[in-house]
């Protein structure tokens, strides 16, 4: 009888525990009053290549097209990247930089020669889209532009000259040059990448040759007119981190004011499809997003060893997922869709690189338009906006804003004997004073209880935006473009100096905090 009792009540407590488990709440503290680094608002930037359908069509249309554009360019897209504040966008590759010509991109666009696109499908390029088009496009946008220099097929010459028609204001050669062809003033280009992937289709260097190649090409990207060029070297992918190694060592601080970084977190475990995929391409595609963290702490420790005042930043202008293509599109023009997945892989790897401000100043995410991870899909003259969009447009409060400091303790989404963290976060604080959360659900099969202390702000209000969806391969179409879109998120409620919030399933939340 004894022993029936304490079974009862072992039995009983296990019960009390299971359930108390499933109701605890992941906690999380936010010091507000202990922020120090900024987030760049650059860390939400773009990078557009030629490649498939990303420049032509995506962008350019031309100037005597039906669709509505301003000098060729389609009004629809430009407006749409305006609202997300797109901060900087990277042109013209890629591994596309590495064959581009510059000079062939200028001048009556009927007298440009053509060239092939070797690295995207061989199709003709017929360079109708150059240097005044890029920069009249980020005009138009309304942000900076980021020019990646030729290194694997150019010339130290063609580099130079590049620099001056685009920034010298007084008289020389390539100044008159661009006079000829229409811009009397010269443009503000800050960013200068010398060189991309050359440790692959930029020339498959050694990092030592692409060393003393980065110290002889940046020696002539000169300042004129005032316009400082900041010099991007190219960096490793991904784990590579002898790369960075040999770059820190083998060039100057004073040489390069940015190291970059590629890293693509794939697609599925088992299904490569955009959209046609289960749980276990769902969770291993996460898994693998969530490795960004890694990798920029991994090339950070080595960037502090020789750079510890951390004046070279880290550039990571490549990221993103990479699936196959979409059925009977071109296999090399890399169109694919972009599901609720892209929007958490979104969400997580900003969230990262916010965490990592101190030293991540950049970040691109590849492509802007039709191309692989897009914010905006097009077919003619009809335009959608992804799951991948609508992230950025929320998390565009955390731009120029003081990251603070956020202390998670979650559970695991648990999937097959493996695990992973079921939330994501990052915090800010902006310059009117208003806090911005942002809170990534990676679970996608149940809700999660957030309990939030804040400290060192007294909290008065609280309002927020969802971006969930039935599935976990919902995705909009141009038959049905709202099917993933923000939504006002109404879970959320003060208490104390703090909130408690429920957290849908697989979705991302923005939380504005008074």
């Amino acid at each position: 009888m004894k022993t029936g009792r304490i079974g009862i009540v072992v039995i009983l407590c296990g019960v009390l525990l299971t359930a108390r488990e499933s109701l605890q709440a992941a906690k999380l503290v936010i010091n507000a009053d202990l922020g120090k680094a900024k987030i760049s608002k650059n860390i939400y930037g773009h990078f557009s290549e030629h490649l498939g359908r990303c420049i032509y069509e995506g962008y350019w249309v031309g100037e005597d097209s039906e669709i509505p554009n301003t000098r060729g360019i389609r009004n629809d897209v430009v407006q749409a990247l305006k609202k997300i504040k797109v901060p900087v966008l990277r042109w013209p590759g890629g591994c596309f930089a590495d064959e581009y010509h510059w000079k062939d991109g200028i001048g009556p666009r009927e007298q440009r020669p053509s060239m092939i696109n070797t690295h995207w499908g061989g199709v003709t390029e017929n360079n109708h889209f150059g240097t005044h088009e890029f920069l009249d496009l980020c005009e138009q946008i309304g942000c900076e532009p980021s020019i990646c220099g030729n290194v694997g097929s150019g010339t130290v010459e063609e580099l130079s000259d590049w620099v001056e028609y685009v920034t010298f204001d007084g008289k020389s050669p390539m100044a008159d040059l661009r006079r000829e062809n229409g811009r009397d003033e010269p443009w503000k280009v800050k960013y200068w990448g010398v060189g991309n992937e050359n440790w692959g289709c930029g020339g498959n260097m050694r990092p030592e040759y692409y060393a003393d190649l980065y110290r002889r090409f940046q020696t002539y990207v000169r300042k004129y007119s005032g316009n400082k060029p900041f010099k991007v070297a190219c960096g490793a992918y991904a784990d590579n981190l002898r790369w960075t190694e040999v770059l820190m060592e083998k060039v100057p601080v004073r040489m390069m004011q940015g190291l970059s970084l590629h890293y693509y977190c794939g697609s599925g475990e088992k299904s490569r499809s955009a959209t046609k995929f289960g749980e276990v391409d769902w969770f291993a595609q996460l898994r693998r997003a969530l490795r960004m963290d890694e990798h920029l702490r991994r090339h950070s420790v080595i960037m502090d060893k020789y750079d510890p005042k951390k004046k070279v930043a880290l550039i990571v202008d490549e990221w993103g997922a990479w699936h196959n293509v979409e059925p009977g599109t071109n296999p090399a023009f890399l169109y694919q869709q972009n599901s609720l997945r892209d929007a958490l892989v979104a969400g997580v790897t900003l969230n990262i690189f916010n965490r990592h401000c101190g030293r991540v100043k950049m970040a691109n995410i590849a492509q802007t338009v039709n191309v692989l991870q897009a914010m905006i899909l097009t077919d003619g003259p009809k335009m959608i906006l992804t799951p991948t969009y609508h992230v950025f447009d929320m998390y565009k409060v955390h731009q120029d804003a003081k990251l603070l400091p956020a202390d998670l303790e979650c559970g695991e989404y648990k999937f097959e004997g493996d695990e992973i963290p079921a939330l994501d976060v990052s915090a800010s604080r902006d310059w009117s004073g208003k806090i911005h959360l942002s809170i990534c659900n990676l679970n996608p099969n149940k809700p999660d209880k957030l309990s939030c202390e804040i400290r060192g702000a007294k909290v008065t209000g609280i309002s927020g935006t969802v971006l969930t969806a039935p599935a976990i391969n919902s995705h909009n179409t141009f038959d049905n473009p709202d099917v993933v879109k923000p939504k006002a998120f109404n879970d959320a409620m003060l208490k104390g100096n703090g909130f408690e919030a429920t957290l849908p399933a697989k979705s991302v939340v923005v939380l504005e905090i008074d």
